[in-house]
């Protein structure tokens, strides 16, 4: 099914400023918000969706490539729309927006436990120039961190799996209650079991893995493509990390450009300029 247009999907403008996308956005994400459509998947679809608009409408740079190039200048560039939509994200990346709309918590998502994200990658892909014209799909080998497939982790002992750690003070007031990231755990909820040969202490291995980069057509030097979840992944399941691509451009032999244009120094004889002729000249 084809992608509904991310400023319909936020009922705003293509000339909306960054306030009123973000007013509409809390809004939609209220409205469909998995609390309010407990078992609702279309809702939940909904939900995911207005998540996605937002994370692109919100980033200047990102709006401006879809403003240009639509959903085309999204695959493999932004966020969600690059690599897949993850519940556990949205909470962690626009749960402030929400406010208190829900008493703080998120149903299943929303609790104490802290999830720990994987670092980003980031690496350099150098196109020529008729691959940033046209676009191209580039397989790179890329060095990541990943979960070693005998690793096992157990509930924090301390915590006992909320990632929290709960102090009750004697003060002259009478007792009051603390609550602190779970110093064993580091707010996970879980302890590494088993640590596999070669696994670092949080059960991670160093792979290579190929991963498929999709360039869209028009892409210049300098512009960063973001591949959710092609990071390093995360200890004890956690969401992986992000793939941040940086296009770099290959000098053409004959051919200088200059933004959208192209420059080419022609060389012709004293007869060709007295008398003209014809010359071909390379546009690619």
């Amino acid at each position: 099914m084809a992608k509904r247009d991310y400023y319909e999907v936020l009922g705003v403008s293509k000339t909306a400023a960054a306030v009123e996308i973000k007013k509409a956005y809390r809004k939609v994400a209220i409205q469909f918000h998995p609390d309010k459509n407990p078992g609702n998947k279309e809702a939940e679809e909904k939900f995911k969706e207005a998540a996605e608009a937002y994370e692109v409408l919100s980033d200047d740079n990102k709006r401006a490539r879809y403003d240009q190039f639509g959903h085309a200048g999204m695959s493999g560039a932004g966020g969600f729309g690059g690599g897949g939509m993850n519940m556990e994200d949205i909470f962690s990346q626009f749960g402030d927006i929400f406010g208190g709309a829900f008493g703080g918590g998120f149903g299943g998502f929303g609790g104490q436990t802290r999830q720990q994200k994987g670092s980003n990658l980031r690496i350099r892909v150098k196109l020529n120039l008729e691959e940033m014209m046209e676009g191209v799909t580039k397989k790179v080998k890329v060095t990541r961190m990943k979960l070693h497939k005998d690793a096992t982790f157990k509930t924090c002992p301390t915590c006992k799996g909320n990632g929290q750690q709960i102090r009750i003070l004697n003060t002259p007031l009478g007792q009051m209650q603390t609550s602190t990231t779970c110093s064993t755990c580091r707010g996970s909820g879980k302890i590494a079991e088993k640590i596999p040969n070669g696994a670092n202490n949080h059960g991670l291995i160093k792979e290579d893995e190929t991963v498929e980069i999709k360039i869209p057509a028009g892409a210049r030097e300098g512009i960063q493509l973001q591949m959710r979840g092609k990071g390093n992944e995360a200890p004890f399941g956690g969401p992986a990390g992000d793939l941040i691509v940086v296009i770099e451009e290959e000098a053409h032999p004959e051919l200088q450009r200059d933004g959208n244009n192209l420059h080419y120094d022609l060389n012709v004889s004293l007869p060709d300029v007295v008398l003209g002729g014809e010359k071909e000249v390379p546009t690619a």
